[in-house]
C-alpha cells in the first residue's frame, strides 16, 4: 500500500490528521503515517471477495464480531490475509441456507496482525460446502492448495497456501 493511496482514502473517509498529514502524523502517537482501519478493512474484503467468497453462493454478510487493528498498516506494507472456518452450520429460519463464521487476519510485511474479525457470512447453498472456495472443515485454513490451483494469479507467484500477499 503506497502514501498516495492512505492520504486519498482517509481524506475521504477517515481524515484524521495521522491518516491525512504526514508532517503531523510525524509528530503523532504512531511515529508516522498509518492507514486508517478502514481502508484496512477495505483492502481485505477486496481479496476475500477475489479469493474466498463464491459468487455462486454467497449472499453477504450478517455482520463482523470483535474487528480488532492491534498494529498500524505504514506506506510499503504488503498486506497478507488468511481466512479460517470456524464454525458452518444450515440457517434455524431459513433451511436451504447456511451461516459460515470465518475468522479473518491480516499481516502487515513485518508479519504483525493488522486486523482480525470473526466475518458471519451468509449462503445460498444448502451444502455450506459451496459458499466459499477451497472450504475445509471447522479450524483449517481455507485458503489450501485447492485454492493456489485455482488462482492463477497466486501460483504464478509460488503463493502460500494459507496467506495471500496484496500490494495496495
Amino acid at each position: 500500500i503506497d502514501q498516495a493511496s492512505i492520504i486519498a482514502f482517509a481524506k475521504e473517509f477517515d481524515p484524521q490528521p495521522f491518516h491525512v498529514d504526514p508532517a503531523a502524523a510525524a509528530a503523532g502517537p504512531y511515529g508516522g503515517l498509518i492507514a486508517s482501519g478502514w481502508h484496512t478493512a477495505a483492502l481485505v474484503m477486496r481479496l476475500l471477495v477475489e479469493n474466498y467468497l463464491a459468487a455462486e453462493s454467497s449472499l453477504g454478510s450478517a455482520g463482523l464480531d470483535e474487528l480488532r487493528w492491534p498494529h498500524p498498516v505504514r506506506p510499503g506494507d504488503t498486506l497478507r490475509v488468511r481466512a479460517t472456518v470456524v464454525e458452518s452450520r444450515r440457517s434455524v429460519s431459513k433451511p436451504d441456507r447456511g451461516i459460515v463464521k470465518t475468522m479473518v487476519e491480516a499481516a502487515n510485511t513485518d508479519g504483525a496482525t493488522v486486523m482480525r474479525a470473526t466475518a458471519i457470512m451468509r449462503s445460498a447453498s444448502a451444502s455450506l460446502s459451496a459458499s466459499v472456495r477451497g472450504f475445509c472443515p471447522v479450524g483449517f485454513a481455507s485458503t489450501i492448495a485447492a485454492l493456489v490451483a485455482r488462482s492463477p494469479w497466486l501460483a504464478s507467484r509460488g503463493g502460500s497456501t494459507a496467506m495471500r500477499d496484496r500490494s495496495g
